[in-house]
C-alpha cells in the first residue's frame, strides 16, 4: 500500500505544480506570462493530469487516481473501499506540497502582487459569482463528466487507449471540462486539488495575501464526491454495449 500511496502523493504533487503554476504564472506581477489567459490555464491544467498520472504510474500507483472523487467512484464500483482513506490522505498530501513548490517558485512575484484575491486564485478555487446552489451544480456535473468520461475513455471497447493514448485523452477530459464548464467555479472537479493548497494559503508567509475563504471551501470538496457518486449510479443503470 505504501508504494501506491507514494504514487498518489508524487502524482498529485506534479499535477499540482503544473496546474497551480500555469495559474501563477498567469496572474502574478512581472511573471512573463502574465495576462495568457483561460486557454493558457486551462492547457496547463490538462499537461499536468498527464504528467501526473505519468508520475503516479512510475511510482507505484497503477490506478493514478490524483483524486478523492476518483478513488472514491473506484471505491462504489467494486465495492472496496480500503483504499478510499489512505489514498486520499495521499493525494492531499502531494497537493499541498505541490502547492509549496509553486510558492518557491515564484518566490519573488507574491510581494509584486497587490491583489489578494489573485493570490487565492492561485491556490484555490473561487466562484465567478457567489451561488452557493449554482457553484455546488458545477462542480458536481463537471465532476460527473470526468467520471463519465474517464469509464469512457478506458472501458474495453477502447482497447487501443488502454495506454498512453488513453492517459492523453484523459489530459484531453480534463482540458475540455475547463474550457467547456470550467467559467463558473474554475473547476476544481478534485477535493484534493482546492483542499491542500487552500490550507498551504492560510499557512504560508504570503505576502498581501488575504482570507481563504474557508466558508466556500466545502463547495470543492463535497460537490466532486457527489458528482462522482451520481457518476457510477448513472453508469451502472446504463446499458453499456
Amino acid at each position: 500500500m505504501w508504494q501506491t500511496c507514494l504514487g498518489e502523493f508524487l502524482g498529485t504533487c506534479v499535477l499540482i505544480y503544473f496546474g497551480n503554476g500555469v495559474v501563477a504564472g498567469a496572474l502574478l506581477e512581472r511573471s512573463k506570462a502574465k495576462a495568457s489567459g483561460w486557454i493558457s490555464i486551462t492547457t496547463g491544467w490538462a499537461l499536468g493530469v498527464v504528467f501526473g498520472i505519468l508520475t503516479a504510474k512510475t511510482f507505484g500507483s497503477s490506478g493514478a487516481h490524483l483524486n478523492p472523487a476518483v478513488t472514491l467512484s473506484v471505491c462504489l464500483q467494486n465495492g472496496d473501499f480500503t483504499k478510499l482513506i489512505p489514498y486520499s490522505i495521499s493525494q492531499i498530501l502531494g497537493a499541498s506540497f505541490g502547492s509549496f513548490l509553486v510558492y518557491l517558485h515564484h518566490l519573488p512575484h507574491w510581494k509584486e502582487t497587490k491583489d489578494s484575491g489573485l493570490i487565492l486564485a492561485i491556490h484555490s478555487t473561487d466562484p465567478a459569482i457567489d451561488h452557493p446552489i449554482g457553484n455546488f451544480l458545477s462542480e458536481m456535473l463537471g465532476t460527473l463528466m470526468l467520471i463519465f468520461g474517464i469509464h469512457v475513455i478506458f472501458h474495453a471497447y477502447h482497447e487501443p487507449l488502454n495506454g498512453m493514448l488513453g492517459v492523453l485523452m484523459v489530459g484531453a477530459l480534463v482540458w475540455a471540462i475547463g474550457l467547456s464548464m470550467g467559467g463558473t467555479t474554475g473547476y476544481a472537479i478534485n477535493p484534493a486539488r482546492d483542499l491542500g493548497p487552500r490550507l498551504l494559503h492560510t499557512i504560508l508567509p504570503i505576502p498581501n495575501k488575504g482570507p481563504s475563504n474557508w466558508k466556500y471551501s466545502w463547495i470543492p470538496i463535497l460537490a466532486p464526491l457527489c458528482g462522482a457518486s451520481l457518476a457510477v449510479v448513472l453508469l451502472k443503470l446504463l446499458p453499456v454495449l
